[in-house]
């Protein structure tokens, strides 16, 4: 049973708990959220890499020169462990479709389990290695995500998901290394050090967020590796004068790293994202959607949007107001809320297929683009981070005013994606890559991911060998 000591400081504690965390610590209900974000992953993974910038990954790869034991998910090519997470990160993370936790703001899978898949190749991980090894590195990237406070982190220019994965890789990849007592802790203050990810990709439509969970999973890989060789990295990491919270935050609640720990596993609260953007853009495009399909709302009937948006999110989502309702890439695109707003009432869908090239020069998204307004509500952030509530209205030329609330867009835990519609969506994305036979010789694996023996299989799977 995983105990835990508040007065060893925080770094000693959250690092104990993460090291001795036991599969059989974990409830049915755990265990099954595990497999069904891990069916995501190969999902998302899967689709992500046909990208350009997975692509760009493999290919400075494979100019090195050096192969090695470990699979990129969606291709034929192997590559040293630390390597195959890097470009992994970045698929998972490509089309904008992976999972996300809300509190944090934070998507925590991204890092999580290309970390687990890589490091199958340098020590024997079985399913439930596996599952408890992730379950782990959820809880360290959550927990540190949320006591940095989503709004001021994001307010300092610095993208959760890169600066907390790498605590979480090296809780992942130290377990499955085997790392114990202050080699452990010294991964964790390693990791600190290598803590990255600029938000300024904003300003151009730039590839690098792709990259923050891809060097993330990296970087922590690289921390545990050192320190199981006897390089040490300060044990005050989190809670330290210079440490990660006061350094990456001007407001953060260190009491929140450990609240609860070990009574509710956080892997239970993180979403699915049915919509291929940003998660501050889910809640209002499944507002506009229902409109559209209440109302029978054609392009040419909208004479004017109001979306209410999370102000922790505006400034990727909707400000500059001229840029995001001008979208040029298809980054662009993935945090402008008005081209999602466009693209939900254009089509009554915002899937992988309108966020592509050209899509914002189609005639009825165009039409609809300069008519959408942006604001935010203070009713909603009162809920934030724990709720993500939305709202929009949409005024029609025939006079109608019309809009929707919702509290829980459609893929957070508590209106979750059935394991069924978590299959479809599996299916969807992956059947430009795989057959129709693998992809139901993975889903078979993921379902009975506790049974495997050597995860190297669900590794194989996943490539195109």
């Amino acid at each position: 049973m995983v105990q835990t000591n508040n007065e060893t400081g925080i770094t000693r504690a959250l690092g104990n708990f993460a090291r001795s965390l036991e599969y059989e610590d974990l409830s049915p209900e755990v265990i099954d959220w595990a497999k069904y974000l891990c069916l995501d992953f190969a999902a998302v993974t899967l689709n992500g890499s046909t990208t350009d910038s997975a692509r760009a990954v493999v290919d400075a790869l494979q100019r090195l020169g050096r192969s090695g034991p470990s699979a990129v998910v969606g291709t034929p090519f192997r590559v040293l462990p630390e390597y195959a997470s890097m470009a992994n990160g970045v698929a998972f993370h490509s089309i904008e479709m992976d999972d996300v936790n809300n509190e944090a703001s934070l998507h925590p899978g991204v890092v999580a389990f290309p970390t687990a898949l890589s490091m199958a190749d340098l020590a024997h991980v079985s399913g439930k290695d596996f599952i408890a090894a992730v379950v782990a590195g959820y809880d360290v990237i959550v927990r540190l995500g949320r006591a940095l406070q989503p709004a001021e982190h994001y307010g300092r220019g610095f993208h959760p998901t890169g600066t907390c994965g790498a605590f979480g890789a090296a809780v992942v990849a130290g377990r499955l290394l085997g790392l114990q007592g202050e080699d452990f802790i010294h991964a964790l203050g390693i990791a600190g050090s290598q803590t990255a990810g600029s938000m300024e990709y904003l300003a151009q439509g730039a590839w690098t967020k792709r990259l923050h969970p891809g060097w993330a999973s990296h970087s922590g890989s690289w921390a545990a590796l050192l320190a199981r060789s006897g390089y040490t990295g300060p044990t005050t990491i989190i809670e330290g004068r210079d440490g990660f919270l006061q350094a990456y935050s001007g407001d953060p609640d260190s009491s929140l790293v450990l609240q609860d720990l070990g009574e509710e596993y956080l892997i239970t609260r993180t979403g699915i994202k049915p919509h291929a953007c940003c998660r501050y853009k889910q809640g209002p495009i499944d507002c506009l959607i229902e409109l559209r399909s209440n109302y029978g709302i054609a392009s040419e009937d909208v004479e004017e949007v109001t979306v209410g948006v999370l102000s922790g999110g505006f400034k990727l989502v909707a400000s500059p107001e001229e840029d995001k309702a001008n979208p040029k890439t298809v980054v662009d695109m993935q945090f402008s809320m008005p081209f999602g707003a466009a693209v939900a009432l254009a089509y009554g869908r915002a899937s992988l297929q309108e966020y592509a090239d050209g899509v914002p020069d189609r005639p009825e998204v165009r039409h609809i683009l300069p008519h959408v307004k942006c604001v935010t509500d203070p009713e909603l952030d009162a809920h934030f981070p724990r709720e993500f509530r939305a709202w929009a209205e949409v005024v029609t030329t025939d006079g109608r005013h019309l809009r929707s609330d919702i509290r829980y867009p459609k893929g957070d835990p508590e209106n979750a994606l059935s394991w069924d519609e978590m299959k479809e969506k599996f299916i969807v994305l992956t059947a430009p890559v795989v057959s129709s036979e693998r992809q139901q010789e993975i889903i078979a694996a993921v379902e009975s991911l506790e049974e495997m023996p050597d995860v190297r299989q669900l590794a194989a799977l996943l490539s195109t060998e």
